[in-house]
């Protein structure tokens, strides 16, 4: 069991660096964007005060119609410490908070090539939702 709870500035260093090593791309303006109050944006640490992991996420409502519903952008677990539990740890306090706010639904983007987040958000009961994503090239 870990200690759960809200990101402070002080843990930006932390997560920006964790984020970076397991993305390669540093964005800790990104991240600093994550504490705004309308976000939900939480840590983990272990015993010793270390950051496990985070997730961030946010209540979004009525885009395309859809009723509000949960978002996760961003969840990152310390390599070393995957697959005990910190994870799912993280993602029932965030969906713990949607359903505090009166939300009834979570969900999340995620790239179909990518295996290991792709299992672990199937692991945590979620499935295909209503919406497609579509994109467009640009360059």
């Amino acid at each position: 069991m870990t200690d759960i709870r809200p990101a402070q500035v002080s843990d930006l260093k932390a997560i920006s660096a964790l984020d970076a090593r397991e993305t390669g791309v540093a964005k800790p303006d990104y991240w600093r964007e994550m504490l705004a109050p309308e976000r939900h944006f939480l840590v983990a640490e272990t015993e010793s005060g270390a950051l496990a992991g985070f997730i961030a996420g946010e209540i979004r409502a009525w885009e395309f119609g859809q009723p509000a519903a949960g978002w996760v952008f961003a969840i990152q677990i310390d390599p070393t410490l995957r697959l005990k539990g910190v994870g799912s740890e993280l993602f029932e306090a965030l969906v713990a908070r949607f359903k505090a706010k009166g939300v009834t639904r979570v969900r999340t983007l995620v790239d179909r090539k990518d295996h290991l987040i792709l299992s672990f958000f199937r692991a945590q009961g979620m499935v295909a939702g209503p919406s497609l994503q579509l994109d467009k090239n640009l360059s």
